[in-house]
């Protein structure tokens, strides 16, 4: 294991955002001696009230680009540690307009990189299993730190591309780096565009729940808080150069996921439309966390499925005036294109 590393002044990007504030949320709950900086561009997926609740203390809140690099190099001068979560994230947006994705993605995450050259700053890079392409439904196999990259949208194939920046500025510069590849994540917080809160969303508001194509789609899913205690290890006790995937052994086909929502909310299991399939639909994703586990001997807390869920249908039920104003538009958008 390497020695474990103690940052103190961390900047989180995308910390407004889903992933993003609900590991600023954990940094401040569980490591009281680390100062955030959360540098935002506040998109329609950001939102400033994620944040709510921390004391001004313990989080600097900057509304900015990662891909302003002035802006970035100020922020590098005064940090041990950047954990770099922006990102351009939700596939049917990139197959529209892959552009932001491009810009987002690979140039924002090259500023980053440059200013955390400059300034002696650990980085750790936030990426997707969705760099892997999918796995057929019927293979055993998970996806390793080995598999080879077989990214399918452009967002998959943008993140891949950060990917490849991170690592070579490792192995060029010596930049000391970390990359985690995650599953799918849910829980509070999450944009309503998202599968979980669009179908959770869309019952509390009397709209049928949707389903892509034949639902048998398997997505590895992980509440996002186990996620939060898995990048913190890895900051910390990872092997500088190294990648981690993440993930907590939560396979499950959407069919069934949909299923367990409309039980949860109390609606019959038939109680929703099929919509054409989204284009280059992936089939199967599927997470092998052994070597996070082995290594750094970090585990997954929120095992049950059923529990999670249950508290994430609570929280959308309990936070209406979170969601509410976006889901007009969201639905709008989704008609546009059939689904």
């Amino acid at each position: 294991m390497a020695e474990t590393f103690a940052p103190t002044s961390i900047i989180v990007t995308g910390g407004a955002g889903f992933i993003g504030s609900n590991f600023v949320h954990w940094v401040v709950n569980n490591q009281p001696d680390v100062h955030v900086t959360v540098l935002d561009a506040l998109t329609y997926a950001g939102n400033r009230e994620n944040l709510a609740g921390i004391p001004d203390d313990r989080m600097t809140f900057v509304h900015g680009d990662i891909c302003d690099a002035a802006l970035v190099d100020e922020l590098f001068a005064d940090a041990d540690a950047v954990v770099h979560f922006a990102a351009e994230s939700h596939n049917d947006n990139s197959i529209s307009d892959p552009a932001p994705f491009v810009r987002t993605n690979i140039e924002g995450t090259y500023t980053l990189l440059e200013a955390a050259r400059k300034h002696g700053v650990r980085f750790h890079h936030i990426s997707t299993d969705e760099v892997y392409g999918d796995l057929a439904l019927d293979d055993p196999a998970r996806f390793t730190e080995e598999t080879p990259y077989r990214p399918s949208s452009p967002y998959s194939s943008s993140k891949a591309s950060s990917d490849m920046l991170v690592r070579a500025w490792h192995r060029t510069y010596g930049l000391p780096i970390t990359i985690s590849n995650c599953s799918n994540n849910y829980g509070p917080r999450q944009h309503i565009e998202k599968f979980i809160p669009r179908q959770i969303t869309n019952i509390l508001t009397g709209i049928r729940p949707k389903l892509y194509g034949d639902g048998k789609n398997v997505r590895d899913w992980i509440h996002t808080e186990d996620h939060s205690s898995a990048v913190w290890a890895i900051l910390t006790q990872g092997e500088l150069g190294e990648t981690y995937l993440i993930g907590a052994d939560g396979e499950r086909n959407n069919i069934d996921v949909l299923h367990a929502i409309l039980e949860g909310m109390g609606q019959g299991p038939d109680d929703f439309d099929w919509v054409r399939d989204r284009p280059g639909h992936d089939r199967r994703y599927a997470i092998d966390s052994s070597k996070l586990r082995r290594e750094l001997g970090w585990q997954p807390k929120h095992t049950d499925f059923a529990e999670g869920l249950s508290a994430t249908i609570d929280w959308y039920r309990d936070n209406e005036d979170w969601w509410r104003a976006d889901k007009e538009a969201t639905e709008a958008k989704y008609a546009a294109q059939g689904q």
